[in-house]
């Protein structure tokens, strides 16, 4: 089965790591700069949690809160789940699906080395059934 990793190697990482004393302002700004859905929080290296659009939206517009004041630790989602590059794509996926979440931190040695999406996934996912299709169409066409 496919791994994590041979999607990470076939892009450039895709991470912007972010202080939980920032603001969410900070963090929002960071967000649509890099025109991402969710930032990991670091805290001295680790992993503390991750601030997404959804947290955005739940913890601070509809609890009325300020985006210039309020630091990003207060409206985290902490203690993320994550994986590893050596984790299969499919266990991944089930993770993720479990878990109702769309971003899965991927970490090495306590240290973020990228996220993936559950977009990523399914565009890889995606591209091995049309691979498999057109096996298929050669196999009955006598072409394989």
């Amino acid at each position: 089965m496919a791994r994590l990793r041979a999607i990470l190697e076939a892009r450039n990482p895709v991470v912007h790591l972010f202080d939980p004393d920032q603001t969410v302002a900070q963090a929002v700004a960071e967000m649509a700069r890099y025109e991402i859905g969710v930032v990991p929080v670091v805290e001295k290296g680790r992993l503390v949690g991750i601030f997404s659009e959804r947290d955005l939206v739940r913890r601070v517009m509809a609890a009325g809160r300020s985006l210039e004041t309020t630091r990003v630790r207060e409206v985290m989602t902490p203690n993320p789940v994550t994986a590893s590059p050596d984790e299969d794509r499919q266990s991944a996926m089930v993770k993720m699906q479990d878990l109702g979440c769309r971003h899965l931190p991927i970490v090495v040695d306590d240290a973020v080395i990228d996220m993936l999406s559950m977009r990523d996934l399914l565009f890889v996912e995606l591209e091995a059934r049309e691979q498999e299709i057109q096996a298929l169409r050669g196999y009955i066409q006598g072409v394989y």
